[in-house]
């Protein structure tokens, strides 16, 4: 029979190397005193010339892929999904209503500024919206039963398994800025009414992907 204090010694020893093994896999972003930034696996003996990765993005208000269930988890890190929106596009917020009600964890960007307008056309080869991002995946315009078939090849599940407390990230634009919209500046139109995109090649279709998509 183990005694208790026995017990007790190797609890404490496991907790300790669960402790080593999560420092371990922290990074940290280091600003030297000359503005250089560098990362790091070690805590800085200063706290406030660092911050551990990960960190902003949770202060936000956004969870991490860590937090949700693992079939979820395993998609959203596989086929990470990007929301390319613009102001007044109907399509857009059918799109993000999509993805919210099915509870797929997404990033949104939007597209306003001249120099949004150029990074989006480098992206997409136009400037139409909205555009949903799988992975590599391109999907231009808004289809409820395209999106869904790429969704479901890609492993996402077909209802929701957010946790509660999932907080969806806030919209941000496509180039980061400090200053607003220059006046004037031209705003893609709405996606209105366009040929769908061509699907990959069709693999062995299955009741979870009859479209047979292969990514």
């Amino acid at each position: 029979m183990i005694r208790p204090r026995t017990l007790f010694a190797i609890a404490a020893s496991a907790l300790a190397l669960l402790a080593t093994a999560v420092q371990a896999q922290s990074v940290y972003r280091i600003v030297g005193p000359d503005g250089r930034v560098t990362f790091t696996d070690r805590p800085p003996e200063d706290a406030s010339k660092g911050t551990r990765v990960g960190e902003a993005a949770q202060a936000g208000g956004a969870s991490s892929t860590a937090d949700l269930p693992y079939a979820l988890r395993q998609a959203a890190t596989r086929y990470p999904v990007v929301l390319y929106t613009g102001a007044d596009c109907p399509p857009c917020v059918s799109g993000r209503n999509l993805l919210i009600n099915r509870g797929i964890p997404f990033a949104e960007r939007t597209v306003a500024s001249e120099d949004d307008i150029d990074a989006f056309k480098r992206l997409a080869g136009d400037a139409s919206l909205p555009l949903l991002t799988l992975g590599s995946q391109q999907l231009k315009g808004f289809s409820d039963v395209q999106w869904s078939q790429y969704l479901d090849a890609a492993g996402y599940p077909k209802q929701s398994q957010l946790p509660a407390s999932y907080q969806r990230p806030a919209a941000a634009p496509l180039v980061a800025r400090g200053n607003a919209v220059v006046p004037g500046s031209t705003v893609p139109k709405p996606e209105r009414a366009r040929p769908a995109p061509a699907a990959p090649k069709p693999g062995g279709t299955t009741p979870s992907n009859p479209a047979g998509i292969v990514f």
